[in-house]
């Protein structure tokens, strides 16, 4: 947020409940509008004898309601309020700034390496039974475009203590500077004309967003009398909808999410502005017990429900598809009369799949945390190498596209991330090279020396 408001606390408070309602609902409710989208998008259909994926809302007329079902500015936004408090508890406490990072690594992280193995053998079951090369790949893509999401927020957490720092010593600046990062970085992009610096609003325009998190958590935002934000949110919007109608940027906010433009930016101000206006009467409805027992099963396995989402999802179009080849049954076409009317049934069923499954995966996450469960690295080096491990189990999905060999990588590298965030040794105990710092001497190199460099005598017989 931007001036006024010379009413801010002058100092970040360190006092106040750890939890904020209005928060967990945020994230809770963005997680469910994805899967409940991602699913609609699912569109399966038999043609010529094999089954064709599609994405079913890839129709005209969706962009109004992008406006609508974008989420992931607000999901940032929690993250970003929820890092900034978690750190500063973490400091209160007495933590580094680096186990901070490590400990958001590790969480974040846990449940990739799971997910990847389980594609990987599916992958490759698939492909043993003989179902076309082409058809698994279509599969693994469309399993893999969520995880974006993942590398990118590891990356934005892991620099939550830098960026605090920044916003606590000049917040108005730290975020006019992330702002005119996005802003650069699409001046670049249109003017060069190469798409791939598009990329660069990965980090700047999310990293802005996770900034507005920092605004909320303060108290800065509210700050702000009411009436202002509700001209900030309007103005943003106007100006929003001057790029677009320009034909600068799209109008669907998911064609501006990638990659992600200066459009984005504007959208996910306007909607952070408005939720700041909404959060009392958000903060008592989800103070409900049936409303807050549901945000917190959600928000207890929300990275689990979003890396398990969209294979659930695909397996089980994929059920369907082979279902209706083996009956002969026919399937309606993707965004049909006939296919929006199956959608309710089709909704309930996902979400019991991918509720089944994301149970089934926590339960599993929580036994092998506990059975593994160390202190995390006071290393700055060590927890920035395991932001980085974390962010390539990502991107080399992302880059080669998702099939066994490269979920077997991503499985691999997610996991070095998590054992790089701990405090032990990189290596599994029991596989730590003999001679190491608590390995066992090899009986080759003979006794250790004493004090004086001598080996110390045998004791005298009789």
């Amino acid at each position: 947020m931007s001036a006024p408001a010379a009413t801010a606390p002058s100092a970040p408070p360190l006092h106040g409940p750890d939890r904020d309602r209005s928060i967990d609902l945020a994230r809770a409710g963005a997680l469910v509008v994805v899967v409940l989208l991602h699913a609609t998008m699912v569109g399966i259909d038999v043609q010529d004898g094999r089954p064709v994926f599609s994405n079913a809302l890839d129709i005209d007329g969706f962009a109004p309601w992008s406006w609508l079902v974008q989420v992931m500015p607000l999901f940032f936004a929690a993250g970003g309020f929820t890092a900034a408090r978690s750190f500063r508890r973490s400091r209160a406490r007495g933590a580094s700034r680096a186990a901070f990072a490590a400990t958001r690594v590790r969480r974040l992280l846990r449940p990739l390496p799971l997910v990847m193995l389980v594609l990987a053998a599916g992958l490759s079951a698939l492909l043993v039974a003989g179902v076309p090369g082409d058809l698994v790949a279509v599969a693994g893509f469309r399993m893999s475009q969520p995880l974006w999401f993942l590398g990118v927020f590891v990356f934005a957490q892991a620099l939550v203590p830098a960026l605090v720092a920044a916003h606590d010593r000049a917040p108005v600046v730290t975020l006019a500077v992330l702002a005119a990062a996005v802003v650069a970085g699409d001046v670049l992009r249109m003017t060069s004309g190469v798409e791939a610096l598009g990329l660069l609003g990965l980090a700047s325009v999310w990293l802005t967003v996770q900034q507005l998190g920092f605004w909320i958590e303060d108290g800065r935002a509210d700050a702000i009398a009411a009436r202002v934000r509700w001209r900030m949110a309007a103005g943003t919007v106007g100006v929003l909808l001057v790029l677009v109608v320009s034909g600068a940027y799209a109008a669907d906010m998911y064609v501006n999410l990638n990659p992600p433009t200066v459009a984005l930016a504007l959208f996910a101000f306007a909607q952070v502005t408005l939720f700041t206006l909404s959060r009392p009467a958000l903060r008592r409805w989800a103070g409900r017990p049936p409303i807050a027992r549901a945000v917190d099963a959600i928000g207890g396995r929300a990275m689990t429900v979003y890396l398990w989402h969209m294979p659930a999802l695909v397996a089980l179009a994929g059920a369907v598809a082979g279902s209706a080849l083996v009956t002969g049954a026919d399937l309606p076409a993707p965004a049909s009369p006939a296919w929006w009317l199956d959608r309710p049934a089709w909704l309930v069923l996902g979400a019991v799949v991918v509720g089944a499954g994301a149970w089934a995966a926590s339960r599993f996450e929580t036994r092998h945390a506990r059975s593994g469960a160390e202190p995390v690295t006071e290393q700055a080096g060590r927890a920035a190498l395991a932001t980085l491990t974390g962010a390539a189990a990502v991107a080399a999905v992302l880059a080669l596209g998702l099939g066994p060999a490269t979920a077997v990588l991503s499985a691999l590298l997610a996991a070095l991330a998590v054992r790089l965030s701990a405090a032990g040794p990189i290596l599994p105990r029991g596989l730590t090279p003999a001679g190491a710092r608590g390995g066992r001497r090899s009986p080759l190199r003979g006794p250790r020396r004493g004090a004086g460099g001598r080996a110390p005598s045998a004791r005298r017989a009789g």
